[in-house]
C-alpha cells in the first residue's frame, strides 16, 4: 500500500495524469461537438428537404382539388410514395379542422386542434424534432393560388430513426478510436513522464549519496533551467558541507590541542618535581604555582567551550526580558577598570540616551565584556577604550574603540573564528582561550543582531554591535 500511495504521489504519475487529462478532455469534448453538429445538421437538411416536399404536394392538391375530393388516386399515389420513402405519416386537414386524409389510416373524420394546425391557419408553416420519438413534424398550409386563401393544412411526420443509427454509429466508431488512442497516449505519457523527471532522479540519487557519505564533489543537470537551478543550490550545498566538515575538523584539532597544552605543560612540571629526590621550598612553591596556572588556564578553556556548546544550539534557551543597557555598560566597565588601571589604559563610556532593550543579560553581559577585555589586553600603555551606547527606533549601537594594535586586513575575517589569534606569538602572555569573539559573535547572533569590526594594524581596532530593542521571535 505505501509503494502504491508513493507511486500515485510521484512527479512522474501526475505529468503523466496531467497529460492524459490534456488528451481525454478536448477530444471528449470534439466528439460530442462533432455527434451533435452532426444530429443538427441531418435533421436541418431532413426538416428542408420535407419542406420542400410539402410546398410541391400543396400545389398538387391545390391542382386536383384534392380537399374537395380526396379520392384522387394520382394525390393519393403520391402520398403513399412519401410516405414509404420518408418512413413517415401524411395527413390532410380541411378549413373545418376535419383529418380527410391519413396514410396511417388512423384518425380519418377526426378533428385536429394541434398546436402547428392553428399556426398554419394563421398563414405561418412550422416544424419541431422530437429527439425522444425520433420523428420531425412539419406542418404546411394549403392555400388557394389566386386568393392566398389557407383552406387547410398539410401534417408530415417523418422518422428520423436512420439519423440516429447514424450517430450511433460514428459513436460507437468515435469511442473504439478514442479508447485505442487513449491508450497510446497513456504509455506515450508515462513514457515522457520517466524521461521528464529523470534529471530529478539524478538529483535525489546525488543527494542521497551526500547523506551516506560520499558522493560526486560537483554536480551538474543542465537539461532544465529547474535541474540547473537545483543543481546550483546542491553545489552550493555541498561546498558549504565541506567547509564545515573542514571547520569541524579543526575545530577538533584545535579543542584537542589547546587542552593538551595545559595538560603537557603540568606533566613536565610534576615531572620535574617527581625527578628531585630534596626540592628547595622556593623552587616547589614556583612549580605549584605554575601548576595552578595551568590548572586555571585548563578550566578557562573548558568553560568557554561550554559556553559555546550552549549558543550552538538549534533553539538555544534565552532569558529575554527587559534591561537597561546603560547600566548593564556601567557595571561592565566598573568590573574591569582594575585591569585597566594596571594597563594604563583610560577606560571611557559615553552614552547618547537611555536605552532598555529586551536581551538575555547574563549573554550579553559575556559579549561586551569581551570586546572591552580583548580592548584592554591588546591595547598600547597609556592607551584609551571609548565605549559608545546608541539608539534609534528600532536598534541599539554598541561601539568599542580601542588605540591598540590593531588588527591587520587579512586577518579579520577570521578573528570570530573559534581559538584563531591574530598574534600567536604573544598568545600566552596576553592571556585568553581564542573563543572570546565566537562567543561574542554567537550571542549577538543569537539576539538576531550583527556584529563589525574596523581595524588597521597599529592604527586601533573598533567593533560595532548592532541589536534589536526588541526580541524577534
Amino acid at each position: 500500500m505505501k509503494i502504491k500511495n508513493k507511486f500515485f504521489r510521484s512527479l512522474r504519475f501526475r505529468i503523466a495524469l496531467l497529460v492524459i487529462a490534456a488528451w481525454i478532455l478536448p477530444v471528449i469534448v470534439l466528439i460530442v461537438g462533432i455527434l451533435k453538429s452532426y444530429e443538427a445538421r441531418a435533421v436541418s437538411l431532413r426538416t428542408a428537404e420535407i419542406q420542400n416536399q410539402c410546398t410541391i404536394l400543396s400545389n398538387h392538391l391545390n391542382t386536383y382539388q384534392y380537399l374537395n375530393d380526396p379520392s384522387s388516386e394520382v394525390i393519393n399515389s403520391e402520398l403513399a410514395q412519401l410516405t414509404n420513402i420518408y418512413n413517415g405519416r401524411v395527413m390532410i386537414v380541411d378549413k373545418n379542422l376535419t383529418i380527410i386524409k391519413d396514410t396511417y389510416n388512423l384518425d380519418e373524420g377526426k378533428t385536429m386542434v394541434a398546436e402547428g394546425v392553428i399556426q398554419c391557419y394563421k398563414g405561418n408553416a412550422t416544424s419541431s424534432y422530437d429527439k425522444r420519438n425520433r420523428y420531425i413534424e412539419v406542418t404546411a398550409p394549403i392555400m388557394e393560388v389566386n386568393s392566398g386563401k389557407v383552406n387547410g393544412v398539410l401534417l408530415i411526420s417523418v422518422s428520423t430513426d436512420t439519423i440516429a443509427d447514424t450517430v450511433d454509429v460514428l459513436q460507437a466508431r468515435g469511442t473504439a478510436i478514442f479508447g485505442i488512442a487513449t491508450i497510446l497516449v497513456i504509455i506515450l505519457a508515462f513514457g515522457g513522464a520517466t524521461l521528464m523527471v529523470n534529471p530529478f532522479r539524478k538529483v535525489t540519487k546525488t543527494l542521497s549519496e551526500v547523506s551516506e557519505g560520499y558522493g560526486e564533489e560537483e554536480f551538474q543537470e543542465n537539461k532544465y533551467t529547474e535541474t540547473e537551478a537545483m543543481s546550483d543550490a546542491l553545489n552550493k550545498m555541498l561546498g558549504r558541507l565541506k567547509v564545515l566538515d573542514d571547520t569541524r575538523q579543526e575545530f577538533v584539532s584545535n579543542v584537542s590541542h589547546e587542552l593538551k597544552t595545559p595538560l603537557a605543560s603540568m606533566k613536565v612540571l610534576a615531572d620535574s618535581l617527581l625527578a628531585q629526590e630534596e626540592v628547595p621550598n622556593e623552587l616547589y612553591r614556583d612549580f605549584m604555582q605554575d601548576i595552578t596556572e595551568e590548572i586555571e588556564r585548563e578550566n578557562d578553556i573548558i568553560t568557554d567551550l561550554l559556553s559555546l556548546v550552549k549558543m550552538d544550539r538549534t533553539s538555544p534557551n534565552l532569558n529575554i526580558q527587559p534591561v537597561n543597557v546603560n547600566e548593564l555598560l556601567e557595571l561592565i566597565l566598573k568590573r574591569l577598570k582594575p585591569l585597566a588601571v594596571e594597563k594604563n589604559i583610560e577606560l571611557v563610556l559615553e552614552s547618547f540616551r537611555p536605552v532598555t532593550a529586551e536581551i538575555d543579560e547574563v549573554k550579553m553581559t559575556l559579549a561586551f565584556t569581551n570586546l572591552v577585555e580583548n580592548a584592554i589586553k591588546y591595547n598600547q600603555p597609556g592607551g584609551f577604550v571609548h565605549v559608545t551606547l546608541n539608539a534609534d527606533h528600532k536598534y541599539f549601537y554598541v561601539k568599542v574603540a580601542d588605540s591598540g594594535i590593531g588588527i591587520p586586513q587579512e586577518d579579520q575575517s577570521h578573528i570570530f573564528e573559534r581559538f584563531y589569534r591574530v598574534d600567536k606569538s604573544h598568545s600566552r602572555e596576553v592571556g585568553g582561550t581564542g573563543l572570546g569573539l565566537a562567543i561574542t559573535r554567537s550571542a549577538v547572533i543569537m539576539h538576531r543582531g550583527s556584529i563589525k569590526v574596523y581595524s588597521s594594524e597599529g592604527d586601533g581596532t573598533t567593533f560595532t554591535v548592532r541589536t534589536p530593542l526588541s526580541y524577534i521571535l
